[in-house]
């Protein structure tokens, strides 16, 4: 049986804030980022599929990486160096890391999902990937003083 102790009880306003940057923010775009490369790519060949990929993980990717951690940041009351010296620790990281997941997520959404399912499917694959991103949200604050401060993760 899975249980958490008292101090790992459910965290409601990370919850919260989870909940409103995809309802707010990652729902909205990924909707309109499938609309748009679609039309820019309409074939599901495989060059077209191979472009749709490079695109995502050149463009998409880390644009929406960085509004994460910003996002997420600034609502647990990060000052922009804090959050700036957090963009500088973890999304090099968090991209690469999406290099290796998202490829093969994205080779099956465009060559066989019609555009209209595409958000749906992605959000099904963003599951596992939510779970390690906001792992990376969860690390304590960047050293924003350049005084080599060492920061860990908070893992129970």
């Amino acid at each position: 049986m899975l249980t958490l102790d008292p101090e790992d009880s459910l965290d409601f306003l990370r919850t919260a804030r989870m909940a409103t940057y995809v309802f707010l923010i990652s729902g909205p775009t990924l909707h309109l980022w499938f609309n748009f490369i679609s039309k820019l790519f309409p074939k599901k060949d495989v060059v077209n599929t191979l472009k749709k990929m490079a695109l995502g993980q050149a463009v998409y990717g880390p644009i929406m990486k960085s509004v994460f951690f910003s996002y997420n940041a600034g609502l647990q009351g990060e000052t922009l160096p804090e959050i700036i010296a957090r963009l500088k620790r973890d999304l090099v990281p968090a991209i690469t890391s999406g290099l290796l997941y998202w490829p093969t997520c994205d080779l099956i959404t465009f060559k066989f999902v019609p555009v209209h399912l595409q958000p749906l499917v992605s959000n099904s694959f963003s599951f596992l990937w939510t779970i390690y991103i906001t792992y990376m949200a969860s690390l304590k604050k960047a050293d924003a003083c350049g005084c080599g401060h060492e920061y860990v993760a908070v893992v129970k």
